[in-house]
């Protein structure tokens, strides 16, 4: 079973379709929406977990973008704050994939989207808000 958390952008002339829907019954994936801001005729965001067999997984990703969404995964969307951040490293302890390290030699918190899977156990561990969400 394969899982991994993805943004879904929307516009204005898919909003109204049943994408989700297909996922399920063309796809046979699995999803958990973790956030959504859909709104009739607008733009939209929504945050899945997806999951199922890999080559499912993939091809429906792949439907997406055939569709004309934009999609991306979940830790696209943390980032650090440069400009917040004050380098404690609050957030390296709560990070369980090691996407947030202190290097020492410059005494600064280094943040790898890479390896970010997108938990937001650092958005609630930072005292001063500089790793964020961003979804719009």
């Amino acid at each position: 079973m394969y899982s991994k958390k993805i943004v879904i952008r929307y516009t204005p002339e898919i909003v109204e379709q049943p994408i989700i829907y297909q996922l399920v019954k063309q796809y046979d994936l699995v999803f958990n929406i973790l956030k959504a801001r859909i709104f009739p005729r607008r733009e939209g965001v929504i945050v899945l977990e997806l999951s199922g067999l890999k080559e499912n997984f993939d091809r429906g990703i792949h439907f997406l973008k055939e569709m004309g969404l934009k999609v991306e995964p979940l830790s696209k969307s943390v980032s650090q704050n440069v400009d917040k951040c004050v380098h404690c490293g609050a957030c390296t302890a709560f990070c369980p994939t090691g996407a947030l390290s202190f290097e020492k030699q410059t005494q600064k918190v280094l943040f790898d989207p890479e390896k970010c899977n997108g938990c937001e156990l650092c958005v609630s561990a930072c005292p001063v808000h500089a790793m964020e969400i961003n979804l719009l």
